[in-house]
């Protein structure tokens, strides 16, 4: 099909050829974008993303000559922009543990590790029962979503839901010991 063609009825936002065009290029998106990212799921996400981008962008679209240079240099773009914010959270989260890690040499650190267990015991104590029992069995006793299922007669989207509510709660109580409490309890 005419490229031009597609580009014209994209932009006034025809479905059916927006279906066309993410029916035609949508693997072959994805196994490029895997090629950056290493992850199927994480290239899925981004060339959905993309789509659903261009989508919603269709009206103004910056496309020249070629839709297919225009669509895989997006994808490409998109993947570097998702390598650039992992490598920015994890020297984030490596200064943050090295941070921690520093300060426990300090005389300090015992106060402010109780400090931060007594602030946790009275965080939890306001959490509903069910989610602090949820909870608990998460992240002490290290039990998959699916074992406290079984175990409490929950549906798995039940535990995810009340660890969901618990740790918004819990950042919310602890945001002056966040740095610390993103290494105990992998937040993420």
């Amino acid at each position: 099909m005419d490229e031009q063609y597609l580009i014209s009825r994209l932009r006034q936002k025809d479905k059916v050829v927006f279906d066309f065009i993410f029916t035609y290029y949508y693997s072959g998106l994805c196994v490029y974008a895997r090629q950056f990212t290493g992850s199927l799921d994480t290239s899925e996400d981004i060339v959905q993303d993309f789509f659903l981008s261009l989508w919603i962008k269709a009206p103004e679209l910056p496309i020249l000559d070629s839709l297919r240079a225009y669509l895989f240099s997006s994808v490409k773009n998109r993947c570097l922009d998702y390598l650039k914010h992992n490598r920015v959270r994890t020297r984030y989260e490596e200064s943050v543990f090295s941070e921690s890690a520093n300060q426990s040499d300090d005389n300090y650190s015992p106060f402010v590790e109780a400090e931060l267990r007594e602030a946790i015991e009275r965080s939890l104590e306001k959490l509903p029962p069910r989610c602090r029992e949820v909870f608990s069995m998460s992240r002490y006793e290290g039990k998959s979503n699916q074992q406290i299922a079984d175990q409490l007669g929950l549906s798995k989207r039940t535990v995810e839901l009340q660890i969901s509510n618990a740790l918004k709660i819990l950042r919310t109580e602890l945001k002056p010991f966040l740095p610390l409490f993103i290494i105990l309890f992998k937040i993420r």
